[in-house]
């Protein structure tokens, strides 16, 4: 890979990360699913049973359709076709609301699209406010 295309991944995964969390904001699972290849795999939180593929992804993502969300990217870290970012997600589930903070763990394909994801975090790590 010349230092023009890895430039250009870096760009891609970026921007990738950047519509994941709009995505994940946005509370719309089919617009979080399609940034994953067809035949990716998330695990969410680590530990968890693997989802595999997209169908199986946007039924995982479902669960953010009932509720308010807001997301603010505090780290990413980039290197070749992987990266690692840290975030907040603020959710507002009826009368309550809850902060996480985990740490994804991504590969993406050479087009961007996310090949495989990994959330560290636990529901201790979970706060109300």
């Amino acid at each position: 890979m010349t230092t023009s295309e890895a430039a250009d991944l870096t760009e891609r995964i970026r921007a990738t990360v950047n519509a994941y969390l709009a995505a994940v904001a946005s509370g719309r699972a089919a617009e979080v699913a399609a940034l994953y290849a067809d035949d990716a795999v998330l695990e969410d939180p680590v530990g968890s049973e693997p989802r595999v593929g997209r169908a199986a992804i946007t039924d995982f993502y479902k669960g953010l359709e009932s509720t308010e969300n807001t997301t603010e990217l505090l780290t990413l870290r980039i290197s070749g076709p992987n990266a690692a970012f840290h975030f907040r997600v603020t959710t507002k589930a009826g009368a309550r609301t809850y902060e996480i903070e985990p740490i994804d763990v991504m590969t993406f394909d050479d087009r961007g699209r996310i090949t495989s994801m990994r959330a560290f975090w636990a529901p201790t790590d979970m706060v109300q406010r």
